[in-house]
């Protein structure tokens, strides 16, 4: 019976992680359809802010789920590069191929074994050497074949991913001591001023469509984290953390279908380099994400 029982939480997990893929995605085409009229910085305040107002019910309800063992610096130093990699993420969304953008994106894993490695002293082993290569090997394809080299987009998606590697690391070390329900609470709290102050020098008011779009967005990120976080909470990141590269083939999907981006063979094999890569860091490593 309780293999029986695994089995059915695995499944239920799997399911939620479809659901957020479906969402990561549909947050990215959202990015894409402001057509540039929203400031990254604008969109990140607005993500955020909505996101929280999402989750004040929940708040409200159970004010317990305030209570950390960190200092609110700790959360707010976390936010702040959560806010950063949003950005960088928005700006690329916006400015470049939406497939080549979230194929660079799964690069997050092989930054964070390198970082694991140089921060915490954890030593990769075979598999986490080859992860690392494959996935190089797989961004060079995405990005190099164009002859365009490296470009703005393709640039902000790398630092979006790194920056994304940073936050798993602080994660590792707070997860020890606070739920997880608290850390997202916490990260969507915080994160709403410290947009806004980011956000003043560029802010103009979206008009009534973008706001819309802005509104959705938050609410899809908002849930797009709900359903990844319960997903965790069921099954092991080994099950779980495949599921998300459903996200390269829906982007590709909405960008050809919305905006008539063509998908490049190169992008599907980079991406699938990346994403073999990413997945033989998640079974190989023992980082937890959150």
């Amino acid at each position: 019976m309780p293999e029986a029982g695994n089995s059915q939480k695995a499944t239920v997990a799997v399911l939620f992680a479809a659901g957020a893929a479906m969402l990561a995605a549909a947050d990215a085409v959202i990015v894409r359809a402001l057509q540039g009229a929203v400031h990254p910085f604008v969109i990140g305040f607005f993500r955020a802010f909505f996101g929280a107002a999402v989750l004040l019910p929940f708040i409200l309800v159970r004010p317990t789920v305030l209570r950390s063992t960190y200092p609110l610096r700790q959360h707010a130093v976390r936010a702040g590069f959560k806010l950063l990699a949003m950005v960088a993420f928005f700006a690329a969304f916006s400015w470049g191929p939406l497939a080549d953008v979230t194929a660079i994106a799964f690069t997050s894993p092989i930054f964070l074994v390198l970082g694991a490695a140089l921060t915490l002293g954890e030593r990769p082993g075979a598999a986490m050497i080859a992860a690392v290569t494959i996935g190089f090997v797989g961004a060079l394809v995405v990005i190099g074949p164009s002859g365009k080299g490296i470009s703005l987009a393709i640039a902000l998606a790398f630092t979006g991913a790194v920056l994304q590697s940073a936050i798993q690391l602080i994660l590792k070390s707070m997860s020890k001591g606070d739920r997880t329900a608290t850390l997202v609470v916490w990260n969507l709290l915080l994160t709403v001023p410290i947009a806004f102050l980011f956000a003043l020098p560029f802010w103009t008011t979206p008009g009534p469509r973008e706001m819309g779009l802005l509104a959705l967005q938050g609410v899809v990120g908002a849930a797009c984290m709900a359903m990844m976080t319960h997903a965790f909470s069921l099954a092991p990141a080994t099950i779980v953390a495949p599921v998300d590269f459903l996200r390269l083939p829906l982007v590709a999907l909405g960008g050809f279908a919305l905006f008539g981006e063509h998908i490049a063979l190169t992008t599907l094999f980079g991406g699938g380099l990346i994403c073999c890569a990413a997945l033989v860091a998640a079974r190989s490593g023992k980082t937890t994400s959150a």
